[in-house]
C-alpha cells in the first residue's frame, strides 16, 4: 500500500487538532492492513498488542457473556479509532472486533499510544472524547435493555444504524454494510424469532425493506414512533 498522504486525515477525529507536520510523524510509524469481510481484527481477551485507525470499511465489535450468548456491542465508523486497551487502562482486548465488509485500517504499537497522547495534545483531547462517547452510548445500550420493549430496543437499534452508516436509496435509507436479522438479535438482547416476526410485520406496514443481509428504513418516521415509549 503506498505512502498515505497526510491531508487524508487531517478531518479525522483524532487528527483535526494537528498540524501537518505532527500528522506526518504518526503516519510514519503506522503499519495499513487490509482486512477480508468477516476476519477478526483481535479477538477478545488476547493481549492488545496493537490499536487501531479505521480508513475504510466498517467494524462489528462483539462480547461473550459469560454463559456463552455472543452480543454485538457497537459498529465503528471510518475514521474511528478502535482497539484502544490502552485508554481503558487494560492490557488485552475487551472485546474481539470483526470486519463486516472488506476494510483498511492503520494500526500502531500499544506502547505508542503513551506517546501520542502525551505529545499530541489535540490527538489525546479527541480519542478521549471518541472513548467518552462509546461509554455512553454502551450506557444508552445497557439503559434500553433493561427499559424499553422488545419492538422499541430493535426500532431504536435499526434508527442507530441508520444515523452512523445510512445512504439514501430509490427506497428510502439503506444502512450502508450487511446485516442480519441474528446480527439485529445479538445488538438487542432479543430472539431471531421475535426478530424475524417483527421485521416480516414492518415490511408488510411499508416501514423496512430487507434482501439477504440487507435493510432498508423506508418510512424513518413510523419507526422513530415504535422506538418511543406510549405516553
Amino acid at each position: 500500500m503506498k505512502q498515505l498522504d497526510e491531508s487524508l486525515l487531517a478531518g479525522l477525529p483524532p487528527f483535526s487538532r494537528l498540524q501537518r507536520g505532527e500528522i506526518r510523524e504518526i503516519l510514519d510509524q503506522a503499519t495499513p492492513k487490509r482486512v477480508e469481510a468477516g476476519t477478526e481484527v483481535f479477538h477478545e481477551g488476547h493481549d492488545a498488542e496493537r490499536f487501531y485507525l479505521l480508513l475504510d470499511g466498517y467494524i462489528r465489535v462483539v462480547k461473550v457473556t459469560p454463559t456463552g450468548e455472543q452480543i454485538i456491542a457497537l459498529h465503528i465508523s471510518p475514521g474511528q479509532l478502535f482497539g484502544i486497551a490502552p485508554a481503558l487502562s487494560r492490557d488485552t482486548y475487551p472485546a474481539t472486533a470483526i470486519s463486516v465488509v472488506e476494510s483498511i485500517a492503520l494500526s500502531w504499537p500499544v506502547r505508542l499510544w503513551a506517546d501520542f497522547t502525551a505529545r499530541y495534545q489535540g490527538f489525546a483531547t479527541e480519542s478521549y472524547k471518541t472513548l467518552g462517547e462509546r461509554l455512553g452510548e454502551m450506557q444508552s445500550r445497557i439503559t434500553e435493555l433493561a427499559t424499553q420493549a422488545v419492538e422499541q430496543r430493535i426500532a431504536t437499534a435499526l434508527l442507530r444504524l441508520v444515523n452512523q452508516s445510512g445512504r439514501k436509496t430509490q427506497q428510502g435509507i439503506e444502512i450502508a454494510f450487511p446485516i442480519t436479522r441474528l446480527n439485529i438479535s445479538e445488538m438487542t438482547g432479543t430472539t431471531l424469532h421475535t426478530v424475524s416476526r417483527l421485521l416480516s410485520a414492518w415490511e408488510r406496514d411499508g416501514i423496512v425493506a430487507s434482501r439477504r443481509k440487507h435493510i432498508v428504513i423506508t418510512d424513518p418516521h413510523r419507526l422513530m414512533l415504535l422506538s418511543t415509549p406510549e405516553s
